[in-house]
């Protein structure tokens, strides 16, 4: 497996990483995915990094993928996101397609951008995301540290990452990118 950056002719392969990395969240009401009589629901996943890559809080140097015999398989990206007058990041969406899942990639993508970043000199990783997963990563609940996101029902799930650049002092509340509140 190879962890880099994100190239430009990606994004068909980015797309199809999240299609299929969350098609089962969406499934129709039936459980079935997709077939003619009960069409699959695209994952707002897909239109996320879409919409991310067209925003000023993209950021080319912390986009990864994962590939394996020259196939993307895993996708990642770090956002700017805000918490009051400091600059902080915002992770998501992770994915790794179904057929590699439980193989290590999503944690290789983890640990790769969070060197990335730790070595940019970023203070601070927000995410919403599974309780269970995330903590062996080092991210803790938001409020542990004073931090929370601007939408209260999102808090139960809201989780941050300090990294070696983080002061005390970034406090408060979180915005991520605009695009995340377009979904």
């Amino acid at each position: 497996m190879l962890i880099r950056r994100e190239r430009t002719g990606d994004a068909a392969a980015i797309d199809a990483v999240h299609r299929s990395a969350f098609a089962a969240q969406y499934a129709n009401a039936n459980g079935r995915a997709d077939d003619a009589a009960h069409p699959a629901v695209e994952p707002v996943e897909v239109a996320l990094v879409r919409q991310l890559r067209d925003n000023a809080a993209w950021m080319p140097t912390l986009t990864m993928v994962a590939e394996v015999h020259d196939d993307i398989v895993g996708h990642v990206c770090l956002t700017r996101a805000g918490i009051g007058p400091f600059p902080v990041l915002a992770l998501g969406p992770i994915g790794v397609r179904t057929d590699h899942q439980g193989a290590g990639v999503g944690g290789a993508l983890m640990h790769a951008v969070l060197g990335a970043a730790d070595a940019l000199d970023e203070p601070l990783i927000g995410l919403l995301g599974h309780l269970d997963y995330y903590p062996r990563f080092g991210f803790v609940p938001g409020i542990r540290l004073g931090v929370f996101p601007d939408q209260p029902d999102w808090t139960s799930h809201f989780q941050v990452r300090p990294l070696a650049a983080y002061d005390a002092e970034i406090k408060g509340e979180f915005r991520y990118a605009d695009p995340f509140y377009e979904l």
